[in-house]
């Protein structure tokens, strides 16, 4: 899987991460063909240079515009701008996301609708083109998953259009908790995480340093001079899908009634459990128990442990870290003599191993054709295995 790791060291912004992504290679003619192809009249082109921030050099760019252009512009007239633009489906969705994040952040935070959000700094062109420049950089290196460092997390106040505001900006703190990002405290009164620059992490971001082989860096600059490099740094390389982190979070249980924990179950799956068990146990004073086992991505092992906490009478959970090794499956149809059924196709390798009806058909099939569960799910499997079609 191709990944993207975000060195926040000195935070994040539309600019910042697009000089980045040109630094590590995503072509500037590329990038102008695509400016270009927007038609906005009032912008001219874009330029990259290096630029030495504190002792490390870094790519910047500038966007060339006739007229400085600050505009009004509501979330519907964005995204029917670029709806209705000759960017790609792959551009047009990234870049949508991205915008959706910034209007859900300022819905929120102004308590209007999403209808009537309009941007200021964030509609302007620059900042448009900052994050279709960011999106049209993840689909030309085949960006999968983007990775990020804990944010600082600037003090003070910041100007803006809506008047004197706290540090970070509402919208910009709104997006920060949607994505339960790390963030690090930071005296530095300036705003270093930007509206733009959060949306980006907000709808493709986990904060997690990612195992990987690095093929390319990026080195951005920011705009502001500081004490230390105002810099993003970008890692892009590969990662394979079964090094996905899981955790196995366990939980001893001696006094809670049984029937209650049905619905315990229930709500681990809905929270992204992939495995929910109960076994019997043996625990201290003789008395009888439940051990609760439940494996989730690494990802959500807080939210799961706490949703244990709150509605099992457990005072604690275990975690420990567990690798799975995952054979591919696919659901597909298949003809049977009772019509067409899902069933599970198992695959390793690419070589199929075995294919099973899907429980909910065969239970159906049973209950409408009044036989027995065993006898249906027989019946298909033997259909199944004399079809040489599959």
């Amino acid at each position: 899987m191709k990944i993207l790791y975000c060195d926040c060291f000195s935070g994040i912004s539309g600019d910042m991460f697009l000089s980045s992504m040109i630094d590590a290679g995503y072509p500037v003619d590329m990038l102008q063909d695509i400016f270009s192809s927007l038609q906005i009249p009032e912008y001219n082109h874009v330029t990259f240079q290096k630029v030495m921030k504190g002792v490390i050099q870094a790519g910047q760019i500038h966007l060339d515009f006739s007229s400085e252009s600050h505009h009004h512009r509501h979330y519907g007239d964005i995204h029917s701008f670029l709806q209705n633009s000759s960017l790609s489906q792959s551009i047009k969705e990234k870049a949508l996301q991205i915008f959706h994040k910034i209007a859900e952040a300022e819905s929120s935070v102004h308590g209007v609708s999403m209808e009537e959000v309009h941007f200021h700094e964030v509609g302007a062109v620059d900042s448009i083109l900052d994050i279709v420049g960011a999106a049209a950089a993840l689909d030309y290196f085949g960006i999968e998953k983007i990775f990020a460092s804990p944010l600082p997390l600037g003090s003070g106040e910041i100007h803006t259009q809506h008047g004197v505001l706290p540090n970070p900006a509402p919208a910009t703190a709104w997006l920060m908790r949607d994505m339960k990002a790390s963030v690090i405290p930071s005296n530095i009164q300036i705003e270093l995480v930007t509206p733009t620059g959060a949306a980006i992490l907000a709808a493709f971001a986990s904060f997690q340093k990612p195992e990987m082989a690095i093929s390319a860096m990026g080195i951005g600059a920011g705009q502001k001079e500081l004490d230390h490099p105002n810099i993003l740094r970008v890692f892009i390389g590969e990662t394979q899908e079964q090094t996905e982190n899981y955790a196995e979070i366990e939980a001893n249980l001696d006094d809670m009634s049984p029937e209650l924990l049905g619905s315990v179950m229930n709500r681990l799956f809905e929270a992204g459990a992939l495995d929910v068990t109960f076994s019997s146990i043996q625990m201290k004073k003789n008395r009888p128990g439940t051990k609760l086992s439940v494996i989730v991505k690494s990802k959500d092992e807080k939210d799961i442990s706490n949703l244990i906490l709150m509605n099992t009478t457990t005072l604690g959970v275990r975690v420990t870290n567990v690798h799975r090794y995952e054979a591919e499956r696919e659901i597909i149809q298949v003809d049977s003599e009772f019509g067409k059924i899902r069933a599970k196709k198992k695959m390793i390798d690419g070589q199929v191993i075995s294919i099973h009806p899907e429980y909910e058909d065969c239970e159906r099939i049973s209950r409408d054709c009044d036989m027995p569960i065993l006898e249906v799910y027989y019946r298909i499997i033997a259909s199944l295995k004399t079809d040489d079609s599959r």
